[in-house]
């Protein structure tokens, strides 16, 4: 069978998740429950890593605007583990070229990833801070199903994926003016910290130099 589903769902949760792929993927591998794993992936020390991380993560995606920051900061690192994922997983199985898994793997979780970010900033247009948590749980819990999911019934776990990415696209769309009143928030704090700062800057050292 064709590794490109589990390659495309991957992908899609990496966007969304990277570390909690890279550690149910490797724990999958390393208790036996599937060969599909390649075997970088099972080490110890990619577990713990990935293990820390994970934890980093479960906190800052659940504090408000800390987990956009989050956000900004992953921007390149989840397409590239989509990508570096989607390519183990194409060596391990052999029926798609590591470029094109690759490809498919890290396409997939920068769009996912959009997703994810766009959305949490128009969630962090609420002033109540449990909103962020209920959306940060729903994201985890989805990974987690899906990509066990995917381990097992890979076609039917992609098919969901798509729905999702496409979903999710969807309510990026519709929230895109929550989003860019998001960003003039975040614009103006940055505006005033930075007057702030200029007004409590020290003056300039007297250099000893008289006018007359």
């Amino acid at each position: 069978m064709s590794v490109l589903p589990l390659v495309f769902t991957s992908g899609w949760a990496s966007g969304i998740n990277a570390y909690a792929v890279v550690l149910l993927f490797g724990l999958f591998g390393a208790t036996g429950l599937t060969d599909e794993v390649p075997e970088s992936l099972q080490r110890t020390d990619v577990l713990v890593v990935a293990g820390v991380l994970f934890l980093c993560e479960a906190v800052a995606d659940k504090i408000p605007y800390v987990d956009s920051m989050w956000d900004s900061v992953h921007t390149v690192i989840r397409p590239v583990a989509g990508a570096v994922v989607g390519a183990l997983l194409a060596g391990q199985n052999g029926s798609l070229p590591e470029l094109a898994a690759g490809a498919v793997g890290g396409s997939t979780a920068l769009l996912s990833h959009v997703v994810k970010a766009g959305t949490r900033m128009a969630v962090n247009t609420s002033p109540e801070p449990f909103s962020n948590v209920g959306v940060s749980l729903a994201e985890d819990l989805g990974v987690a199903a899906v990509v066990t999911f995917a381990l097992f019934h890979p076609v039917a776990a992609a098919v969901v994926a798509g729905v999702l990415l496409l979903l999710g696209l969807a309510v990026v769309v519709f929230l895109a003016q929550r989003i860019r009143r998001f960003l003039r928030r975040r614009s103006q704090r940055r505006e005033e910290r930075r007057l702030a700062a200029g007004a409590h800057a020290p003056p300039p050292p007297d250099d000893g130099s008289r006018h007359f």
